[in-house]
């Protein structure tokens, strides 16, 4: 089996076509989808998805990449995450790609969801883009660590280098790969999952975007997840089985409820 540990199934372009989705991740094998929350606003219709399908878990967050949208609160982001089908807080995190000049509402934005993750004991999701140092530091000044008092979480669709892996590995995350890591072009992101042990990793599809060869440029979805982790296995020469198993067992471990 496999689980998609990150994808947007919310987003219009998926939700219209929610009963052929859910269908195509049963006849591939995806057992399990977490749902990741964006902003405040849409997210009623992410937990909304959680409450009608069992094999379906949500976040509550705001992406670091809406500027105007509104600030949440720790103890709002506690509140929210109440709800049984709630297992994480994010995505989260700091992206000084997209977003240019004057960013410290977004590290402030950060700050907020890493105390709502230590209140709630409810683990992170982490995204970072050309902002791993600052993205490491908060996170160690914030506690967000097992070693400080934290619950840590994943740094999702992970793109950065081996040394911010570990970085984020000894304070208790894991590392999910997306399809970004069956990319002929992804050789240094190839090289990090090599190195890293199985024990610490996800997958994910960050659908609608993203999708893995063999249907890179098309409209990603969770039964695609399935390439990810064969492609995995095939990098790590391993088990197909033995990557199902482990990733599929590390989400739990991570998210905190039995399978």
């Amino acid at each position: 089996m496999y689980i998609d540990s990150h994808c947007h199934i919310n987003f219009p372009e998926l939700a219209e076509r929610m009963p052929e989705l859910l269908q195509r991740m049963q006849d591939n094998g995806v057992t399990h989808a977490l749902c990741v929350s964006v902003d405040l606003p849409d997210f009623p219709q992410v937990l909304a998805l959680a409450e009608q399908h069992a094999h379906i878990y949500a976040s509550v967050g705001v992406h670091p990449d809406y500027e105007e949208t509104e600030e949440p609160s720790a103890e709002q982001l506690f509140q929210l995450s109440q709800h049984p089908k709630i297992i994480a807080i994010g995505e989260t995190g700091l992206d000084y790609f997209r977003l240019k000049g004057d960013l410290e509402w977004q590290r402030e934005r950060f700050r907020q969801h890493i105390r709502a993750s230590r209140l709630s004991r409810k683990p992170l999701i982490i995204h970072t883009r050309a902002a791993a140092e600052d993205t490491i530091r908060i996170l160690r000044e914030e506690g967000a660590g097992v070693d400080q008092g934290g619950v840590a979480g994943v740094m999702h669709c992970f793109t950065e280098s081996l040394e911010v892996a570990q970085a984020a590995v000894e304070m208790g995350f894991y590392i999910s790969f997306s399809g970004i890591l069956t990319f002929k072009s992804a050789k240094d992101l190839q090289a990090v999952a090599k190195a890293l042990p199985i024990e610490r990793i996800l997958i994910e599809t960050d659908s609608p975007y993203l999708a893995p060869a063999p249907h890179r440029g098309k409209m990603n979805e969770p039964a695609f997840v399935k390439h990810v982790g064969e492609f995995l296995a095939d990098l790590k020469e391993l088990p197909l089985k033995r990557v199902q198993e482990q990733t599929s067992k590390n989400f739990f471990d991570l998210f905190r409820f039995a399978q």
